[in-house]
């Protein structure tokens, strides 16, 4: 509307210039004066947008230039800041390494002290020799010609020689089989390589009072496994066994409660386990050992469940949260296991207490079908993983595979 204005105003002169030279001085005259003024006029125009846009954009340019300088010293100073955190990240990473590598250095040791001084008392106590019987399989066969004797010899050596190895066991959720939990098992290896399973050494090694040794390289191993892991902020539970030997061990178990105290970041990825049997034995003093587990923050755990009448009431109270029961039982032993309500029910039960139904020694897919029926979130068993000794490269393979989803596995 501005640019018809000044279009019209220059017309309007134009014209009236040239009407006074036609009036004047005749047409032609009037009109070429006309012409002239016309060009002149929007030769003049031209030039004085020329120089405004200039102007306009000099100013732009130079505002242009400022936001640039600004925003490079800005970046500059993003840079300087970034690198200052940058350094003190790795400085905190460097110091919570050391701190660690430290801490589990002086547990080493003092597990490796603690295993040498409880041996030497093993080595004076007697031990009832049984005569062999044959079975299956190498290992078997292997433990068999030991004798307890010998294998309790065994196990000081491997105690003494740090062969103790840690399996983990993958716990998954129902229906998507979602990995959520390790079960970490320890197993003992002679010194030719062969792996002696717990069922093969507690035998012997509890009545020598070296249970204790054994809970405390499992421990050992499972915080190393858990700041593994938890460093790649990796959300990780792995269930730690703690025998019943141990829960009552006057030596130990107070040096385990206070070393647990100033690791009180661990609770969120440790669940201590314990079986129905050890807690039911573990008298007052184990209960409160329970209780100030719990009190720390750490989830307790109740497996070997053979009686399903249980005080559900107190287990919450003393601090467990979750509870395994076999699948065969929860399918066929309800009422020999003591249940006061059918499978369909206990999960409910279960939960309605503040407690997780872990299903455990699921092997086949019918099992899995059953489970869904009676509701159950979690499983384990060798359908969803066998357990396996944790090296370096399966330790990565674990970092790779946590919160992913087993697969399913044909029949047969």
């Amino acid at each position: 509307m501005t640019r018809a204005l000044i279009v019209a105003t220059y017309l309007l002169a134009c014209a009236t210039v040239a009407t006074a030279m036609f009036m004047v001085a005749g047409i032609p005259i009037g009109l070429l004066t006309g012409i002239v003024l016309a060009l002149g006029c929007t030769q003049s125009h031209a030039a004085l947008r020329r120089r405004r846009d200039k102007r306009i954009a000099d100013r732009e340019i130079a505002g242009l230039k400022r936001v640039s300088f600004q925003f490079e010293q800005a970046l500059n100073d993003t840079r300087v800041k970034m690198d200052d955190m940058s350094k003190t990240i790795e400085a905190r990473s460097s110091a919570q390494n050391k701190k660690i590598v430290a801490e589990l250095q002086v547990l080493e040791t003092l597990m490796r002290e603690f295993a040498t001084k409880v041996s030497s008392r093993a080595k004076l106590e007697p031990v009832n020799e049984r005569a062999p019987t044959p079975r299956q399989g190498t290992a078997s066969a292997y433990v068999n010609t030991l004798g307890d004797s010998g294998m309790l010899e065994t196990i000081r050596a491997s105690l003494e020689q740090n062969r103790v190895d840690l399996y983990l066991q993958p716990i998954v959720s129902l229906p998507q089989r979602k990995l959520r939990f390790y079960e970490a098992l320890s197993r003992l290896r002679s010194e030719d390589g062969k792996v002696i399973m717990p069922e093969q050494y507690i035998k012997v090694a509890a009545p020598a009072g070296l249970m204790s040794v054994v809970d405390n390289l499992l421990l050992f191993r499972c915080v190393q496994i858990v700041r593994r892991l938890t460093q790649k902020q990796r959300d990780v539970g792995v269930f730690c066994n703690i025998s019943g030997d141990t829960l009552t061990d006057t030596e130990f178990f107070p040096q385990f409660l206070e070393y647990m105290h100033h690791n009180r970041d661990l609770a969120g990825h440790i669940v201590f386990e314990f079986s129905q049997d050890a807690v039911t034995k573990s008298g007052a003093a184990g209960e409160a050992n329970l209780a100030y587990l719990a009190h720390l923050g750490f989830a307790l755990s109740m497996d070997h469940v053979t009686s399903l009448a249980l005080d559900f009431v107190k287990l919450k109270k003393t601090g467990f949260r979750h509870l395994k029961v076999r699948a065969h039982t929860l399918s066929y032993g309800m009422s020999g296991a003591g249940a006061v309500v059918a499978a369909e029910d206990f999960k409910k039960l279960v939960e309605r207490n503040g407690l997780n139904l872990i299903a455990e020694r699921v092997e086949d897919e019918k099992t899995v079908l059953q489970l869904l029926d009676y509701g159950v979130d979690y499983a384990q068993g060798y359908l969803f993983g066998e357990p396996r000794a944790v090296r370096e490269e399966s330790l990565k393979a674990l970092e790779k595979e946590q919160g992913a989803v087993i697969p399913l596995r044909k029949a047969g």
